[in-house]
């Protein structure tokens, strides 16, 4: 790391450090994790794609994070995350290919709503956890294998492409399709959702502006952020730092439609 950093504005390292301690939490508080990283990297001078595809890369470590803090709720659930990991990568390939083959000005015009739309997720997820705990308490209502992972494929396809609240939609198609405690199944879809960031920064990492010195500080830190967060949740008013969240979406994404429509 000291080598990939020398030399860097201590200010810019600073930045993404926090930034992604506050992705890892974010991510296990309310799925959100590239609220935080990705306005950080864009503070940090990158444009909106590369800042794109070195978030996505830098989430890998939110994922790892995640798993080694969850250990507990994984055990058994080896083959039902084969299943799903695999219909997510190759939503999270599909998604790469669309942005790697559209223009960035096309990008730069998507994102906002895309930021928009996670901020509504985390708002509306507590009703959104309330209606699938409701669909799913009869036997009969769960979904069934080709429906579950074609849904799984979408959401990953969205995760490759962008990301920003894929979480809280793998939560909701998740809980669909088993009835189980919501650690467990949270636990399952951060394993769910970093395979499709995993394929696509695969592809990034080959085909795409990455800037690797900012992807490295930035996952050091998510590494941290994941890990910590569910000692962390346990311990602070969730309501309140959602809404703070969503909020600060909603400010992100009036930011970069003004500054998309502006140029």
């Amino acid at each position: 790391m000291q080598a990939l950093i020398a030399g860097a504005d201590p200010g810019r390292v600073l930045l993404l450090l926090a930034a992604g301690v506050a992705s890892g939490l974010a991510g296990s508080i309310a799925g959100l994790a590239s609220l935080f990283s990705y306005p950080a990297l864009l503070a940090a001078g990158l444009p909106p794609v590369a800042a794109n595809v070195t978030n996505t890369v830098a989430l890998f470590s939110n994922t790892v994070g995640s798993a080694v803090g969850a250990r507990v709720e994984l055990r058994g659930q080896r083959a039902r995350l084969i299943r799903l990991g695999l219909a997510a990568a190759l939503g999270g390939a599909i998604g790469a290919a669309l942005l790697l083959g559209t223009p960035s000005s096309t990008f730069e015009l998507v994102v906002p709503w895309l930021v928009a739309l996670g901020s509504v997720l985390i708002l509306i997820r507590e009703p959104l956890r309330r209606l699938t705990a409701r669909l799913s308490a009869g036997p009969a209502s769960s979904l069934p294998g080709l429906p579950l992972a074609c849904a799984v494929l979408l959401v990953g396809l969205y995760g490759g492409y962008f990301g920003a609240a894929a979480g809280v939609l793998m939560l909701a198609v998740l809980s669909l399709s088993a009835t189980e405690p919501l650690p467990v199944t949270n636990a399952v879809k951060n394993i769910a959702t970093g395979a499709a960031n995993v394929t696509a920064a695969v592809a990034y990492a080959f085909l795409a502006p990455v800037d690797w010195s900012a992807a490295l500080t930035l996952g050091v830190g998510c590494f941290a952020g994941a890990w910590m967060g569910p000692a962390v949740v346990r311990r602070l008013p969730e309501a309140p730092l959602r809404i703070a969240i969503a909020l600060a979406g909603f400010g992100l994404a009036w930011t970069l439609w003004r500054d998309a429509t502006a140029s």
